[in-house]
């Protein structure tokens, strides 16, 4: 049978595909939209949300400055969505922030974008999957108390969905994404069809008082307040720059759909955040980060959750909290937001891959599964999440302190290096036209990197006490971490450059053969090592019991074995020092020499057979690898249970005689 392991692996992933298929999963616009549009698309679920939330620290009086916070936020994103457009232009490689920074800016720039990007990343998992567990809590409070449960139990399914491939993923994502748009456009156009009638939707909190945490805010402090809330509203944002690092998942012409995709994310996101953001006013929602700050609150303010805006508003404009449009509301806002992870899901592994080509991140980041995704990367996306859900209990409003440093960092010096880039190309263009669209294209980067810059400023002064120092502390230490790999790769580069003394060959060759007992597989070993024809041939045996010793030598004469048997002394049991000892002494004697240790080996078909087999030639080819002039070669000895293994798990794929594949593949 099937070891248990593949059964479950085959279960989750399905078939493996070959590599000659890579192009078979490339996506057409409307399947890329909800895979690489997700995150900033879902934000707007919860960015009105955080914009109230900190201005209702002063109390109520301050949420009617909302609306201009909310069109600011609504600005910004619209011009950092054709920011990006040009470097989807510019750069089709899928690199995204961190190759325009690299190219334009310095390696050093690149890396500092990259460390920004994976921490954005993470942050996009964490926070979109505990903010959609809070909406399925504001429609089901009894689960309150199973909400870290439910964040890694989502994590996982997500990141076995990615594991299935990015295309499969899709299609399994672009439904719910979908029911969410048009749930939102829906909510926003009853709701401001009935404020227009004369008859606008009321929230269940619009009789709630708001205790406020500082009262009297004047000056500096009420800009302060103003600068954070809109800070936390820059959420919004988050994921934009998802699609410029995907370009080479799309169809051809894989710039011009990227770009028609990105305007297409950027068009539904300012309008359901303008919705949103409307009808939270018309419905006068009230929030506050401390339930027990609303006076008014029904239900145990110390354990019972509020609920979010998005679910307040629902309820208003579909007519309670009990009618089928308001569960349909919640069940697709909580997808969505728990879907909104596919972005990083995507846009983490493939960063990753290129980090790793360029050796700044370990090659296995590099390498595709079974299913042509970038598993590794997903796999250490899906684990540090979790980790970081369960040190934050799974709050969102905890987490996304932590969240939008990362990406406006990568946004402004995005945006800087394009403004470079356009100058290069501005010096070296000499038709009118053309050098009037660079010109466009510099004056839009040149705008989105000034803004993201104040914003990034805004926000580390805003959210550093805050939890933002977290992040301050992180990408430095991703940067020093990546310099360091690249370091190693290249050094290790350098040393293995060929040389001239390589290709000398050694003087002789000295062969060990290590015998314990004389059977099929020491025999084998003899012969293999005769017949490589080394200058000096000599089995060696450690004398861990007497008896057991005599009894090989005497078996030795008896088969007239025709090399010596040596054997090695051994007086505490210990078998690994007097063979790598013995192997020193004959490196020392001559350094021009290759003394070569031939190991038999079991090769076993069962997984616990590894457990009673082998763990002596472990330890020994453990310290002889690292010993100069020393090779090991491991002689296999296939046992019976790995052809009965072999034969029932090697099997053609359907199709492959059809097709004239002959090569057997593992199931």
């Amino acid at each position: 049978m099937p070891a248990p392991t593949s059964w479950l692996k085959r279960l989750v992933l399905g078939r493996p595909f070959r590599s000659d298929t890579l192009g078979e999963t490339l996506l057409p616009k409307w399947l890329a939209l909800p895979i690489f549009a997700s995150d900033p698309l879902s934000s707007v679920a919860y960015a009105t949300q955080e914009i109230l939330l900190i201005l209702s620290i002063g109390g109520l009086a301050y949420l009617t400055l909302a609306p201009w916070i909310g069109l600011a936020v609504a600005v910004l994103l619209t011009v950092v969505v054709l920011s990006y457009r040009q470097v989807v232009k510019a750069y089709p490689s899928g690199g995204g922030s961190y190759e325009v920074a690299s190219r334009n800016l310095g390696r050093s720039a690149g890396l500092v974008v990259a460390g920004a990007l994976m921490v954005d990343y993470i942050m996009t998992v964490a926070v979109s999957v505990a903010s959609g567990v809070d909406n399925i809590i504001s429609a089901v409070p009894g689960l309150n108390d199973y909400r870290i449960v439910l964040n890694l139990g989502f994590v996982l399914v997500l990141m076995a969905m990615n594991l299935r491939g990015i295309r499969e993923s899709g299609r399994a994502f672009a439904l719910p994404t979908y029911l969410f748009i048009g749930g939102v456009v829906l909510m926003i156009a009853l709701g401001l069809g009935r404020a227009v009638a004369g008859h606008a939707p009321v929230a269940e909190s619009a009789g709630y008082e708001v205790r406020p945490e500082q009262v009297g805010l004047t000056g500096l402090a009420l800009v302060f307040l103003l600068l954070r809330s809109f800070s936390s509203g820059c959420t919004a944002l988050t994921g934009v720059e998802a699609i410029s690092n995907g370009v080479p998942a799309f169809r051809k012409p894989k710039s011009a759909n990227a770009a028609r995709t990105m305007t297409a994310m950027g068009v539904i996101a300012v309008v359901m955040f303008g919705g949103i953001t409307a009808l939270a006013m018309i419905a006068r929602v009230r929030i506050a980060e401390n339930t027990c700050d609303l006076a008014g609150f029904r239900g145990d303010c110390t354990t019972d959750p509020q609920r979010t805006v998005i679910s307040q508003i629902a309820a208003a404009v579909f007519g309670g909290d009990h009618s089928a449009l308001f569960y349909f509301m919640q069940a697709t806002t909580a997808l969505i937001l728990i879907l909104a992870a596919n972005t990083a899901f995507n846009g983490f592994p493939l960063l990753a891959s290129i980090l790793a080509q360029d050796r700044y991140l370990p090659r296995q980041l590099h390498t595709r599964g079974d299913r042509l995704a970038f598993s590794n990367g997903i796999v250490a996306l899906a684990v540090i999440a979790g980790v970081l859900i369960f040190a934050f209990d799974g709050s969102t409003t905890r987490l996304i302190q932590l969240y939008i440093l990362g990406v406006f960092t990568s946004f402004t010096l995005c945006q800087a290096g394009m403004v470079r880039h356009w100058n290069r190309e501005l010096a070296a263009a000499t038709d009118t036209r053309a050098r009037l669209s660079i010109q466009r294209s510099r004056l839009i980067n040149a705008v989105g990197a000034v803004l993201t810059a104040v914003v990034l400023a805004v926000v580390m002064i805003t959210k550093f006490t805050h939890g933002a120092y977290l992040v301050v502390i992180a990408i430095p230490v991703l940067y020093l971490l990546m310099r360091g790999i690249h370091r190693h790769y290249t050094h290790v580069r350098d040393e293995l450059l060929p040389d001239d003394e390589s290709e000398l060959l050694p003087s002789r060759v000295h062969a060990i053969v290590l015998v314990s007992t004389l059977h099929k597989p020491s025999q084998r070993a003899i012969a293999f090592a005769r017949a490589s024809r080394p200058d000096t041939l000599t089995a060696i045996t450690v004398n861990v019991e007497d008896h057991d010793t005599r009894e090989l030598q005497r078996q030795w004469e008896q088969r007239d074995m025709k090399i010596p048997l040596k054997v090695l002394e051994s007086p505490y049991r210990e078998i690994t020092r007097p063979v790598v000892a013995y192997v020193k002494n004959l490196s020392r004697a001559s350094p021009r020499d290759v003394v070569c240790v031939y190991i038999p080996e079991y090769v076993v078909g069962r997984w616990w057979e590894n457990v009673l087999h082998n763990q002596s030639s472990l330890r020994l080819k453990g310290r002889l690898l690292f010993e100069p002039g020393v090779m090991v070669t491991s002689v296999p000895w296939q046992l019976h249970s790995t052809t009965r293994r072999d034969l029932q798990r090697v099997r053609p794929l359907p199709g492959d005689i059809r097709r004239g594949v002959t090569t057997q593949r593992r199931s």
